[in-house]
């Protein structure tokens, strides 16, 4: 058995196997392009890219730099970004070109977004000139339109003829795209009025017209359509695929499912990272890029921080008359915090699926105050009843059951209120969000927990 069939059986069991990084960094170090190239064969190209993904820096830039190595293209797409924006500076105009050639378009356009401006011209006159134009006018679209992660790549054929016809077609022209799981009929114009699934075709008598067994209830794509837009149309419809038109109508592209698979882990990672302040981070980000990435977000909250500060401040002699309110003054802001960011993360994601329309915003509001009013009534009793068995005072139990319940109901509200109105001013709710709902609902916390006891005392 040799080393690669052992490294094929492992393959299952593959998730950052440290033996085999060091076989691969030694081969390497012994400049063995050849085991390299063959045993990243034997694997999918997934798994390659993990691998390489695993390799320190100058290990990465050592195997591109290897004789006689070349980089599979399906291993380098399946690359993470900031590795392919590390490994594209290694390689020559000549390397990105073959990548692109042996790629459909919407994967080499991915990949020309992160070559430098000075050398995307030489690398865009090595192509074929039909290849050529297909990627510039892909790059002339905004970055987050459907027009950059669809492929030019598809079937289609006119509204006339047979599937006898389309068989042939199909089997004769080798300019389709490798897989489809749809044919598109188009008129004249070109423009797409309905679409065969290819497996009716297979089932379906040759003498048959495909305009009788096209579905002509098709989902059309503009091209700047927002892609993440497109991944919600996509779920809302449960489509497999999807054709893309241009402003005259004319079908100039398709979006698969795996596209939109790939946009909508994306987004969701995207949100999570900014609801965290932390932004577009990777794991290969240096020490300093990071840093950069985190600061602003920590200055904020710093200063959010001072702000809730100074309203503690304003109830000094309160505090002063009961130090106990100083104690478990931090339990209603921090229960506020969680449930105010609970309602923040729902609602974030209802925004970016456009589940939060102006027709159930009202509904939603009142949703969100009852969920504050249930369960501010349900902690502000758990909480009294520890308040009292620990000081044996029935004023403070009092006092912290009100603040629990109008911190509870205050938060929930702007965790819905926040996000939506920050939408409203065109600013990304996912990144400023959870600062101002920290910071309102730390504020009101410590307000209402310290002026009921100032009211009381």
């Amino acid at each position: 058995m040799t080393l690669i069939k052992k490294i094929k059986d492992k393959k299952v069991n593959f998730e950052f196997n440290k033996e085999y990084i060091k076989v691969v960094t030694d081969k390497i170090s012994n400049n063995d392009a050849t085991f390299i190239t063959n045993s990243f064969k034997e694997m999918h190209p997934a798994d390659a890219a993990d691998i390489i993904e695993h390799l320190s820096q100058n290990d990465r830039e050592n195997l591109i730099k290897l004789n006689n190595f070349k980089i599979d293209p399906e291993v380098f797409i399946e690359l993470n970004e900031s590795v392919q924006i590390e490994i594209i500076k290694y390689l020559s105009s000549d390397a990105i070109g073959t990548i692109l050639k042996n790629l459909e378009s919407d994967d080499a356009i991915a990949i020309l977004e992160n070559v430098d401006e000075k050398n995307k011209n030489s690398i865009l006159s090595l192509l074929p000139p039909k290849d050529r134009f297909a990627l510039l006018e892909g790059l002339s679209y905004p970055e987050d339109s459907a027009a950059r992660i669809m492929q030019r790549e598809f079937t289609a054929i006119p509204s006339n003829w047979s599937v006898g016809q389309t068989i042939d077609y199909l089997r004769d022209n080798r300019d389709l795209p490798e897989q489809f799981l749809e044919i598109y009929i188009v008129d004249e114009n070109f423009k797409p009025i309905g679409a065969v699934p290819s497996s009716k075709v297979l089932r379906t008598p040759r003498e048959t017209k495909m305009s009788s067994i096209m579905d002509d209830s098709i989902f059309l794509v503009p091209v700047d359509m927002d892609r993440e837009e497109v991944g919600n149309s996509f779920e809302n419809y449960n489509l497999n695929s999807a054709c893309v038109v241009d402003k005259n109508n004319k079908l100039v592209g398709m979006i698969t499912s795996d596209d939109v698979l790939t946009v909508l882990k994306e987004e969701a990672e995207e949100d999570a990272l900014r609801l965290a302040g932390v932004g577009d981070e990777e794991i290969t980000d240096g020490v300093i890029t990071k840093t950069k990435r985190r600061f602003n977000w920590l200055l904020l909250n710093l200063v959010t921080a001072f702000l809730a500060t100074y309203c503690i401040s304003l109830f000094g002699a309160t505090i002063e008359q009961m130090v106990v309110l100083a104690f478990l003054m931090p339990i209603v802001a921090s229960m506020g915090g969680n449930a105010g960011m609970q309602t923040l993360a729902v609602t974030v994601r209802t925004l970016a699926t456009n589940d939060l329309t102006k027709n159930n915003f009202n509904q939603n509001i009142f949703k969100e105050f009852n969920i504050g009013i249930l369960n501010g009534i349900i902690f502000a009793i758990i909480s009294s009843f520890v308040v009292q068995l620990w000081f044996q005072d029935i004023l403070l139990s009092l006092i912290i059951s009100i603040s629990m319940i109008l911190t509870m109901i205050v938060a929930g509200l702007f965790g819905i209120l926040v996000p939506v109105t920050l939408k409203k001013m065109n600013i990304d709710p996912a990144i400023a969000s959870s600062v101002f709902v920290t910071t309102i609902t730390d504020v009101i916390g410590f307000v209402s927990f310290l002026g009921v006891g100032a009211y009381f005392l």
